[in-house]
């Protein structure tokens, strides 16, 4: 059995949101798809483990926030690889609260919809939240960013907490001979030379060891001092 079919089903990406009370949280997600037309429901999965599903829990609402593909990779980092137990998440970032409470990002957005929930289902680490469409606008034009877009071209990775994570997966970077790949050990980003970080400056063809000081991983932040050379 080969779990890479799995690349193979589509999904996007999203900013799934809740609070509870004034505290607000929001993660990346990928599983996100339309059930009904009338009325509109949606549906989510989340991690039990995730603080975003504690607070879904508690609001029973949630807000889709939909990326990009020009989002940055260090935008993408800050709801997936960061923890709302650790930090506010929404800290410097435009964004608005709904009527349910539930904040939607401006930064990046294509748009956004608003749901209240309206049934659970149980899927051992996850559940799936359904809920049904209370508000949504668009608020630019522009290109989705797919899940494969993100992996094939923002050559970004999956949290272990992701529905989609596959154990041992590793990132999609091609073999260079030229100069070595060098590995994220938080988060699994891997910096091609070929490619470098066009998002924050970085021509291609600079060597590792060529990074600025202050350089950081566009995915979790991590320093270059948590980075491992590829074999």
């Amino acid at each position: 059995m080969d779990p890479n079919i799995l690349h193979n089903i589509g999904y996007g990406m999203y900013i799934a949101a809740s609070h509870k009370g004034d505290v607000l949280n929001g993660q990346i997600v990928n599983t996100v798809f339309q059930i009904t037309s009338e009325p509109v429901t949606i549906a989510v999965s989340i991690n039990k483990k995730n603080l975003t599903h504690e607070f879904i829990e508690s609001s029973s609402c949630f807000s889709l926030s939909i990326l990009l593909e020009d989002t940055p990779l260090s935008f993408i980092g800050r709801f997936g690889f960061k923890s709302g137990r650790e930090g506010n998440k929404f800290k410097g970032i435009k964004f608005e609260r709904l009527a349910s409470g539930c904040p939607v990002v401006s930064n990046y957005s294509i748009g956004y919809l608003e749901a209240k929930v309206v049934n659970k289902v149980d899927c051992g680490t996850h559940t799936l939240f359904i809920g049904e469409m209370t508000d949504s606008k668009i608020l630019k034009t522009g290109r989705p960013m797919t899940y494969d877009y993100y992996h094939q071209v923002k050559r970004g990775t999956t949290p272990k907490t992701a529905p989609t994570f596959i154990k041992g997966e590793e990132g999609t970077a091609a073999k260079d001979a030229r100069m070595k790949k060098y590995r994220c050990t938080v988060c699994n980003y891997i910096y091609d030379p070929a490619i470098g970080d066009p998002d924050r400056g970085i021509q291609p063809d600079t060597a590792f060891e060529g990074l600025p000081e202050g350089w950081v991983c566009p995915v979790c932040g991590a320093d270059k001092s948590q980075f491992t050379k590829e074999p």
